[in-house]
């Protein structure tokens, strides 16, 4: 995998920032609807959940994959996490982590009702996108010589991003009745969601790659990056202090 190894280059002309911008947006927004923006949990769905009862396998589907595809916090990490994987195993190997760990805590923490504040999870996922671009800059050899291991970073900071999907499903007010099913036809529309980014986000990628300007524009397209998640991180923060 090639992670951490980016040279900084010389510095570019403001044109260059949009256009990095411009395929950034395209890779995530892409992939979102209008009420993207929002990432949270809308009137309509929360009030039909909690019109509900028992098993209900596809809403639940549809409710999943919806949160991730419009997710943009989840988007920007896993474009971070492929920005520099060329190979499918190696992505397969990287998406599987972070779907393992985001999994993992997503169930546990909605089964167990485990109270932890959203912005405070929140800030974390924005930490890891600045964390992932960061990494793709080759920053932590530069600055500390040494690199941290990708693989238990990208499963650690899965635990986390299912922190965040717990907290959001809370918001829905599940009904006990036939909640670990329901659970896990949300998880299985969260990996539906996933994929389907993924592919969309692989597309765009493999068309920058073969063009000159993947090579003089990776780097500032990483600042960027890192950009959108401090805006994150100072977002859920403020939000957290001012609850």
């Amino acid at each position: 995998m090639k992670t951490g190894k980016m040279l900084f280059p010389s510095t570019h002309a403001l044109p260059s920032l949009f256009k990095a911008f411009a395929f950034l947006l395209l890779a995530v927004v892409a992939v979102l609807p209008v009420e993207a923006l929002a990432h949270g949990v809308t009137e309509g769905d929360k009030g039909y959940i909690q019109e509900i009862t028992g098993v209900n396998f596809l809403p639940f589907v549809y409710l999943g994959a919806k949160h991730m595809i419009t997710g943009y916090d989840h988007l920007l990490f896993l474009f971070g996490v492929i920005f520099f994987l060329y190979r499918i195993k190696d992505i397969g190997l990287y998406v599987s982590l972070f779907a393992i760990g985001h999994s993992t805590t997503m169930l546990a923490g909605v089964y167990f009702d485990t109270n932890i504040s959203g912005y405070l999870i929140d800030a974390i996922i924005g930490l890891s996108v600045v964390y992932k671009a960061l990494d793709n800059l080759g920053a932590y050899q530069r600055w500390f010589g040494f690199q941290p291991n990708t693989k238990i970073a990208t499963l650690v900071f899965g635990l986390f991003h299912g922190f965040g999907l717990a907290t959001k499903i809370q918001e829905y007010e599940l009904s006990s009745e036939g909640l670990l099913p329901n659970l896990l036809a949300f998880n299985v529309g969260v990996e539906i969601g996933q994929l389907m980014a993924l592919v969309s986000i692989l597309i765009l990628m493999g068309y920058w790659r073969r063009t000159p300007s993947f090579q003089r524009h990776a780097y500032t397209a990483n600042v960027v990056m890192m950009s959108a998640g401090l805006l994150l991180v100072q977002y859920q923060l403020t939000g957290l202090f001012l609850a």
